[in-house]
């Protein structure tokens, strides 16, 4: 780790203790400050969650319960069907001893500061861009546990691409997520922007929040290295509005064949105006300072680096960063016209499954920032809401993992066996038409018209939508 990492991380040890310090003396029932409040949406104060109340009591009429407390919510479909039963056999679900650090600040917290533990064996690649700008690619590749298990029967391993929080902090959550993908079989690896986690940037561009360009390049390059192997996608967080850019933006021409979302944020643009609660606003705020500041004299050509480095907030970070720039400014409103994570939504093509906390500090309570209306519409996205777990914290007893990475697995090996049936269950029916047709040749008995499509129609209430 260079110096100034070993500093950051100093730095941000002891933010957390005081901003825990700052939490804890908080009069419970009170809103944090800065809690976010959507235009038009009514204020409710539920203080701490009991059974049966508190902010996730809107999304339980009508929904699927599941082991834990947990819920799905999601448009009725053969797919969400198969996921529910995958879900209800999960062990991890499964309520158990609660652990010490159960708060949602403790678990989001020891997500966001803890440092990430020793003995992971990481190979790096740095992708060219067509501007000439790099990206980095982490191969995990080890340590490998005998007896690892095969994803893919019959068939190559799965490739798991993994997206970490905008901030580009690598969390020991993402690095854990990665170990247990290579247990199970996977080949993880991680995506980094451009200036983050120790990838040099080049030239004078970072990555706007929700701009897929990049990542479209490095998906490619992965595809090309393994042409053959299935492709899953997971993201962290902020992290998760790159994702579903790139899966909007690229319709069914997306090489992704499931994708999950860790305590995503959804609605991004009201998020940044509302604010976060102040010690998660000053922490993000400084890691963002901090690993900028080694740029700043490349910078200087391209925004005003006194004004950023100034910045009390993350809206105005972003704001100074990407739209008040010296060569092309552009407002606020059009800045987000073009990073807004849900606005090629109807174009996804592939099944997204979102593991939300009601109790999420960062995202805020999710009446007011999770879109209902698109998982009660929308039969590729799927929210797995739970009481408890924080912001990408999820954690259980150790040493099991964080139980949000077991479901993240467990769901994706439900696609394929879903998606492997829906094959065979074709090919069947093909051949049978085949067979059939080939009888009203030969046969020399009164012809009896069979429609193949509409007995499909029939078996099947999952279809994979070509929208462009």
């Amino acid at each position: 780790m260079p110096p100034w990492g070993a500093a950051l991380a100093l730095l941000l040890a002891v933010f957390a203790l005081l901003c825990l310090l700052a939490l804890r003396l908080r009069r419970p029932g009170r809103r944090a400050v800065g809690a976010r409040t959507l235009p038009g949406a009514r204020r409710e104060d539920h203080g701490e969650e009991v059974d049966g109340g508190g902010p996730a009591s809107q999304f339980s009429d009508g929904r699927e319960p599941l082991p834990g407390g947990c819920r799905l919510i999601c448009k009725p479909s053969a797919l969400a069907q198969c996921l529910l039963r995958a879900l209800r056999r999960s062990a991890a679900l499964e309520p158990g001893p609660r652990p010490w650090l159960s708060g949602p600040h403790l678990q989001t917290l020891c997500h966001f500061v803890l440092p990430v533990g020793p003995g992971s064996e990481l190979a790096r690649e740095y992708l060219q861009l067509a501007d000439d700008g790099l990206v980095a690619l982490d191969w995990v590749v080890g340590p490998v546990a005998r007896g690892r298990r095969a994803t893919n029967a019959g068939g190559l391993p799965a490739v798991l691409l993994v997206i970490p929080n905008a901030w580009g902090r690598l969390t020991r959550n993402v690095l854990g997520l990665c170990l247990l993908a290579l247990e199970r079989g996977y080949y993880p690896v991680i995506f980094h922007r451009r200036g983050h986690h120790g990838c040099p940037l080049v030239s004078p561009r970072l990555q706007p929040f929700g701009d897929p360009s990049d990542l479209k390049e490095a998906i490619t390059y992965i595809r090309f290295r393994h042409p053959a192997a299935p492709l899953f996608a997971v993201s962290e967080g902020s992290g998760s509005a790159l994702l579903l850019s790139y899966l909007g933006e690229c319709g069914s021409s997306s090489y992704v064949t499931g994708a999950a979302c860790i305590s995503p944020v959804l609605r991004c643009r009201e998020w940044f105006e509302a604010g976060l609660p102040w010690p998660y606003e000053r922490g993000f705020l400084l890691h963002q300072k901090v690993a900028l500041s080694r740029y700043a004299t490349a910078l200087e050509d391209t925004v005003d680096t006194r004004k950023l480095f100034r910045s009390r907030s993350l809206r105005e970070f972003e704001e100074t960063l990407f739209c008040h720039t010296k060569s092309f400014p552009i407002s606020w409103d059009t800045y987000w016209d073009h990073n807004d994570p849900l606005r090629d939504v109807d174009e996804a093509a592939v099944p997204v499954l979102c593991v939300c906390s009601a109790d999420d500090p960062v995202c805020g309570p999710p009446n007011h920032v999770l879109p209902t209306e698109l998982f009660h519409s929308n039969p590729y996205f799927f929210l797995l809401l739970s009481r408890h777990g924080g912001h990408c914290g999820f954690l259980r007893q150790e040493p099991l993992p964080a139980w949000s990475h077991e479901v993240t697995l467990e769901y994706f090996r439900a696609l394929t066996d879903f998606f492997r049936t829906e094959e065979r269950m074709k090919g069947l029916s093909r051949r049978r038409a085949s067979f059939l047709a080939g009888r009203r040749r030969w046969a020399t008995l009164p012809k009896r018209e069979v429609s193949p499509s509409s007995s499909l129609e029939e078996i099947f209430s999952w279809k994979r939508s070509y929208t462009r």
